[in-house]
């Protein structure tokens, strides 16, 4: 099967899972995959499954991706804050819908390799540095659009919610283990802060500071220093499509449940 035969499925499962935003859509369309990946998974780079780029992090399920992007609901003037950047894949797909990219990463080798993939890819429109996430860009803020790729625990960093502007949507997965994380939506209103839950996942943990040189234990699992390989997916972000929601759950699937909440 051709790259672009592939591509073509990947983007009607998308479809078929949800994915109605055209935008989003032609993004995931025109950002080649394959340039994110080790050489070694670029037969599987439009597979719908998330793959390993080392220290001990994952490009994310392509339907992960999608989802959160479409639910960010960003436009061409939104400044967009990304935490993690990774690959550069989401970034890449954000920078094709908004104005500019922001994007924080804690692994400077990660960075290093994602700036040198926007240079060849002639993407102008992303911001990097390597940083503390949980801290924001304070120089930079108020931000429009919010996406945080690894998994706070209860609550959502404090200056994250304080560096959205009013009306601003941040999309962060939340749980205080894999087995009940979930993505949710957070809008600022005027006095308050709207929660919605979206969508069961796994991703690694937000951590604080700038990671050193080996990835962190809490990231690694049980294996060791994060190598390209198999065994690593474990550790990697990926949605549950075929988890059957509760009768609980299913209030969130069919009208997300909203209530308001002060930060710390």
């Amino acid at each position: 099967m051709t790259v672009l035969a592939r591509k073509i499925r990947l983007i009607m499962k998308l479809r078929k899972a949800g994915i109605t935003d055209a935008s989003v859509l032609g993004a995931i369309e025109r950002v080649p995959r394959e340039a994110f990946i080790p050489p070694m998974f670029h037969d599987q780079a439009y597979e719908d499954t998330a793959l390993p780029i080392g220290r001990g992090q994952p490009i994310s399920q392509p339907l992960v991706v999608a989802s959160m992007t479409q639910e960010l609901r960003v436009n061409d003037r939104h400044k967009v804050l990304e935490i993690g950047t990774g690959s550069g894949y989401q970034a890449s797909i954000l920078a094709k819908l908004c104005r500019r990219v922001y994007s924080i990463e804690r692994h400077r080798p990660l960075l290093a390799t994602a700036e040198q993939r926007f240079n060849e890819l002639r993407i102008r429109n992303i911001t990097c540095k390597a940083a503390d996430g949980m801290k924001g860009w304070i120089e930079q803020a108020p931000f429009d659009r919010i996406i945080v790729t690894a998994a706070a625990g209860d609550e959502p960093p404090p200056d994250l919610l304080d560096q959205m502007s009013v009306g601003g949507i941040m999309i962060i997965p939340m749980g205080r283990d894999k087995a009940s994380q979930f993505i949710y939506r957070i809008t600022r209103g005027e006095t308050e802060y709207t929660y919605e839950r979206l969508m069961p996942v796994r991703f690694v943990p937000l951590l604080p500071n700038i990671a050193r040189n080996g990835p962190d234990r809490q990231e690694q699992g049980s294996h060791g220093q994060g190598a390209y390989a198999q065994e690593t997916y474990e550790e990697e972000a990926y949605a549950l499509p075929e988890h059957v929601p509760s009768d609980e759950e299913d209030d969130f699937f069919s009208g997300a449940q909203r209530f308001a909440l002060q930060p710390a």
